[in-house]
């Protein structure tokens, strides 16, 4: 049977990956020097790499189900179940773990609704969720940190340290709403009872918001990826996901940066 979508397409990339030919090739090329350097014998691939790689991230951005996938590119089921539990951490974001001594960073919490009730838990949006503690550079906006996924009623406060996040930023500056008061964080003045801030405090968290809002819109361009509104992921899954989406954003953002 004819796959009905292919990499070796143009047209076919961008609506299912929201990376550019140019980027996608790049990606591709990554992923091959990753897997030469751990080459292993064994049964080789009903699809190419170009095709596995926007299989894997066809998946993240329609959500659709393995039936849906196989029928569209080709394959069995199983095929494309073996696909993306093989080729999903290879696209996993290589997580930053140093920074110059003039980086900023900006944390946040978000929120993916997952169907593995063993990892989720009922949210503040009643829905059953994993909570997510993402970090991004504030002058680049890459993604440099993606925490563990917690259940999805852990407050960010706990969630920063309980996730990874905290040891894997350091000593970093890092930027973070009021929701992480107590951690040692930069986060807004606090207006006591009964009085009013001053005008340089009020100043300051003006500008703390405009600068916070960058991890803000860093969500949104994310959950483009409709896998991360309903995630049917098991065990890893949600992460690897969080960490091969963060990885594409990265990508994109890279590429808008070389074209302008």
């Amino acid at each position: 049977m004819a796959g009905v979508i292919t990499a070796s397409v143009p047209s076919w990339i961008e609506p299912f990956t929201g990376l550019t030919p140019r980027c996608f090739a790049k990606l591709v090329a990554e992923i091959r020097r990753e897997q030469a350097a751990d080459q292993q014998r064994g049964r080789p691939w009903s699809l190419p790499l170009e095709d596995r790689v926007l299989l894997v991230t066809a998946y993240w951005r329609t959500n659709l189900t393995m039936r849906q996938l196989a029928a569209l590119f080709g394959i069995s089921k199983s095929a494309a179940d073996r696909i993306i539990d093989h080729l999903g951490p290879m696209l996993a974001l290589r997580q930053r773990r140093r920074f110059r001594k003039d980086t900023v960073l900006i944390v946040d919490g978000t929120l993916v609704p997952t169907r593995d009730r063993t990892l989720a838990a009922q949210s503040k949006n009643y829905r059953y969720s994993t909570a997510h503690q993402v970090v991004i550079d504030a002058d680049t906006r890459l993604v440099v940190v993606v925490g563990r996924p917690l259940p999805g009623n852990r407050h960010d406060s706990r969630g920063w340290e309980e996730s990874g996040a905290k040891a894997a930023v350091g000593t970093t500056m890092t930027i973070a709403d009021g929701g992480y008061q107590g951690t040692g964080l930069v986060i807004p003045h606090r207006r006591e009872k009964g009085s009013d801030l001053p005008a340089w405090k009020e100043e300051h968290n003006r500008s703390h918001k405009r600068v916070r809002a960058r991890v803000e819109h860093t969500f949104a361009r994310m959950k483009g990826w409709k896998i991360l509104r309903d995630c049917r992921l098991k065990g890893d899954g949600v992460h690897l996901a969080m960490l091969g989406i963060a990885r594409l954003h990265n990508l994109i953002l890279d590429g808008q940066a070389t074209n302008s």
